[in-house]
């Protein structure tokens, strides 16, 4: 894959060839996460929505790091994906606020890591990834009817009516699987 900033031939505007690492890393971390947790099958659409929300929020979280996941690093990233955490608008947010910023430098990366028209390869894949997340829709269990109103099964456990279904963005079904992957590292 070439990045944005060369002109066909590896060459970017300032001679060196843009990488966006600190993106590469933490879709790679996520994916690491979601195979362990062995949650969906890798490959499919669920797993690709898993892997990109989580993506998104390891990156809008300052990043994988040194690929040492720590225990406060997987706290932040739970708390981040947990239910009661409002993430869309928390999305929007740091990506607001990164293209206002002008991205500080992450991870020892300098101005060498913008391309020549002056934007950051790592924050132009997490948009990207941001507008499939909520254009993708995934038909999925509609949840929308659960409330401590509509009574426990047997088993203790809200009963789900399987066949009631409704399309969701992609980011609502992945949130969660990066959640539970999250809970089961």
């Amino acid at each position: 894959m070439l990045p944005d900033s060369t002109d066909g031939h590896g060459r970017g505007g300032g001679g060196d060839t843009v990488v966006p690492m600190a993106w590469l890393c933490a879709e790679y971390t996520a994916d690491e996460l979601l195979r362990a947790g062995r949650l969906v099958e890798p490959g499919s659409l669920e797993h690709r929505a898993g892997r990109q929300a989580l993506a998104l929020t390891i990156h809008l979280c300052d990043g994988a790091g040194s690929g040492v996941l720590s225990a406060a690093r997987l706290d932040e990233w739970l708390s981040r994906t947990s239910h009661d955490h409002p993430w869309p608008d928390w999305v929007h947010e740091r990506l607001a606020e990164r293209s206002e910023m002008g991205v500080p430098p992450a991870e020892g990366r300098g101005r060498a890591a913008r391309s020549s028209v002056g934007t950051d390869p790592d924050l132009a894949l997490a948009r990207k990834t941001w507008r499939q997340l909520e254009a993708t829709r995934i038909l999925a269990a509609d949840l929308r009817g659960l409330s401590a109103s509509a009574g426990l099964g047997t088993l203790g456990m809200y009963e789900v009516d399987e066949s009631a279904q409704t399309w969701v963005p992609a980011w609502q079904l992945g949130l969660p699987l990066g959640h539970l992957a999250l809970h089961l590292y």
